[in-house]
């Protein structure tokens, strides 16, 4: 079974928060869309860049060097020059608490 690691409280982390952190060796960004949690990989498949200051647009974030777009919700690459997918990991609440589930 998968472990679940606490991120951040969720007092404070309002909507259009984003964090990134180490989840066992991987650099993921957290992120409050809307009050939606997502979590996903901090690195564009196209050339390995940090997506971490990429603007977010619905359920999109935009790669800042190239423009890429990857769907928060499955990692998807949406728009070229990325067509590779990124990883996404499952996200909860517990007690006040988010966590994100290593996968």
């Amino acid at each position: 079974m998968s472990d679940w690691i606490a991120v951040t409280s969720v007092r404070g982390f309002e909507p259009g928060s984003r964090e990134v952190f180490d989840l066992d060796g991987i650099q993921v960004i957290l992120l409050n869309v809307e009050g939606e949690y997502f979590a996903i990989e901090d690195k564009c498949s196209h050339a390995e860049v940090e997506l971490n200051t990429g603007p977010v647009v619905g359920e999109a974030i935009t790669c800042p060097v190239h423009g890429a777009k990857f769907c928060l919700r499955s990692g998807k690459a949406l728009t070229p020059p990325a067509y590779e997918d990124i990883e996404t990991f499952p996200v909860r609440v517990n007690d006040g608490v988010i966590e994100v589930q290593a996968v």
